[in-house]
C-alpha cells in the first residue's frame, strides 16, 4: 500500500524521522479518500456556511487550495453549488436548493462536517513508521526526566530497559510510593520526539474522529508549511484512565446522534503511552480486561467493530503502563504477566532519600522547617506508627501545615508543634 500511494504523490518518508512531514497533495487523484467522500464532506461545509470562498473551503476540510477547487467544479457541475462572485480571483460560492436537498440527506448518513479524513491503510502505515518502539531511550534522557523525583539508579536503569522494549511495564508495589507520578513521568521521556496524528479516518464510508486536543498536545510551531493538513503534528500523546474504565470505552465509540464514531483510548494513545492507574479496581473484571488485551499486547494489533459488525484492524502501538497496589501474581495469571514484559516493584525509601524528599517538598512550597523535623518525622512513623517510609508522607504533611498556616492568617513554618498536629490530622490514631 505504501508503494502504491507514494506513486500516487502520497509519501510517508519512510526512511525520514517520524516527524518529517507528510507532503500535501495537490490533486484529488494524489489523495488516498475516495473523490466522493470529499465530496459529499464539501457540501456538507458549504451547507452549514451557506456561503464561503475557496479558500475557506480549504481551510475548514485542510485540503490544498487545488484540491477544493476541484471539488467545487464538480459540485458546481452537479447543480450542487454556483458562483456568486470572486474576490481577488478567488470565487466566492454558495449551495443551491438541489445542494441543500443532497446535503440534508447526507447529513441524514453522518453528521461529520469537520476536516477530510485520511484512510485506514495510510493511518496504519503512518502509526506503524512512528512506532514507540523506534525510540531510542538513553541514560540522559531517563535521568533529566526524572531529576524532580527522588529515585535510585537501579530503578532508573529498570525505567530505561523497559522503555527500549515500547512493550508494557507492570509498576506494583503500596500505595504512596509514587506508581502513578511514575507511570506519568515515563511518558515524558517518550515524549521528546513529535507524531503525527489524523484528524479523523474512513473506513468504508463510516468516519471515526481520532485527534483530540484533551490528549493530543499540538506542536503547531514545528508543523512544515508543505505539510498534508488533515494531519497534526503533535508530542507523543499520554493517556491515563483509572478506575472510570470500562470494557465499552475500549471500542469505537458510536453516537447515535451524530452517527460517527470516536476512537477508542487506546487508538488514542496510538504512538505513545497509555497508563491503567489503579489497575484491578476499574468497574470492569481485570480478567475482562486481560482477555480483551491478550492479542494486542502480543502482536500489537487490535480488532473494533463498526455498528454494523464489520471488524477493522488497528494498530496497537503504545507503551502500556499497568500500575496496582496489588500483587501482579494474585492479580492476573501467568498466560497474561508473560505478555507483560517487565515488572518493577516501587518500594518505599531509606532514610536519606525520605529527607531529601521532604526537603525539596518544603522548598517546592516555600515552607521553612526546623533542621530536626525530618528525622522526627520519621522517628514517629517507624516507631510510633510501626509504618515504612513512603514518598507520599513529606508532600502530604507539607500540605497539612500549609493548610494550617492560612486558616490562622500566617506564614507557613514547620516546626515540632506544627508537625505534631499534622500527623495527628493525617495519619489514623493507633489502635
Amino acid at each position: 500500500m505504501v508503494t502504491s500511494l507514494a506513486m500516487d504523490g502520497y509519501n510517508f518518508f519512510k526512511n525520514e524521522p517520524v516527524d518529517a512531514p507528510i507532503l500535501r497533495p495537490q490533486s484529488i487523484k494524489e489523495l488516498d479518500v475516495r473523490q466522493s467522500i470529499l465530496e459529499d464532506l464539501a457540501l456538507k461545509i458549504l451547507y452549514l456556511s451557506g456561503s464561503l470562498s475557496i479558500s475557506e473551503l480549504s481551510e475548514k476540510t485542510r485540503l490544498a487550495f487545488e484540491v477544493a477547487k476541484e471539488l467545487s467544479a464538480q459540485l458546481r457541475a452537479e447543480l450542487h453549488c454556483q458562483v456568486t462572485g470572486v474576490n481577488g480571483y478567488v470565487p466566492q460560492i454558495a449551495i443551491t436548493s438541489q445542494g441543500r436537498a443532497r446535503a440534508i440527506e447526507l447529513f441524514s448518513q453522518n453528521h461529520y462536517a469537520g476536516p477530510a479524513p485520511v484512510s485506514l491503510e495510510s493511518y496504519v502505515e503512518q502509526t506503524q513508521h512512528q512506532s514507540v518502539r523506534k525510540v531510542e531511550i538513553h541514560a540522559d534522557g531517563v535521568k533529566r526526566a526524572f531529576a524532580h523525583l527522588v529515585i535510585g539508579n537501579e530503578t532508573l536503569r529498570q525505567f530505561g530497559t523497559a522503555l527500549n522494549s515500547g512493550s508494557s511495564i507492570f509498576l506494583y508495589g503500596p500505595p504512596g510510593v509514587g506508581k502513578t507520578t511514575i507511570a506519568e513521568t515515563l511518558s515524558r521521556v517518550v515524549a521528546e520526539d513529535a507524531v503525527w496524528i489524523p484528524y479523523a479516518i474512513e473506513v468504508d464510508g463510516q468516519i471515526i474522529t481520532v485527534y483530540d486536543p484533551a490528549i493530543h498536545k499540538r506542536v503547531a510551531e514545528a508543523e512544515p508549511e508543505i505539510r498534508d493538513e488533515r494531519w497534526v503534528l503533535c508530542e507523543r500523546p499520554a493517556v491515563l484512565a483509572g478506575g472510570e474504565l470500562t470494557i465499552e470505552m475500549l471500542d469505537l465509540q458510536f453516537n447515535p446522534v451524530t452517527k460517527f464514531y470516536v476512537a477508542p483510548i487506546q487508538m488514542k494513545a496510538n504512538n505513545g503511552v497509555l497508563i491503567i492507574d489503579d489497575f484491578g479496581r476499574q468497574r470492569m473484571r481485570p480478567e475482562d480486561l486481560l482477555n480483551r488485551w491478550v492479542v494486542p499486547l502480543d502482536r500489537r494489533i487490535d480488532f473494533l467493530a463498526l455498528a454494523g459488525g464489520k471488524k477493522i484492524e488497528i494498530p496497537f502501538e503504545m507503551l502500556v503502563v499497568f500500575a496496582s497496589n496489588m500483587d501482579p501474581a494474585e492479580l492476573v495469571d501467568a498466560c497474561f504477566l508473560r505478555r507483560i514484559q517487565t515488572k518493577i516493584k516501587i518500594g518505599t525509601v531509606s532514610d536519606a532519600q525520605f529527607c531529601e524528599i521532604f526537603r525539596r517538598v518544603a522548598d517546592e512550597n516555600q515552607v521553612a522547617f526546623d533542621p530536626g523535623i525530618p528525622k522526627d518525622l520519621i522517628d514517629f512513623i517507624r516507631g510510633t506508627l510501626k509504618q515504612e517510609l513512603r514518598q507520599c508522607y513529606p508532600r502530604d504533611i507539607v500540605n497539612q501545615v500549609l493548610w494550617a498556616a492560612r486558616y490562622e492568617g500566617k506564614q507557613a513554618y514547620l516546626d515540632y508543634a506544627a508537625m505534631t498536629q499534622a500527623v495527628e490530622a493525617y495519619f489514623l490514631p493507633k489502635s
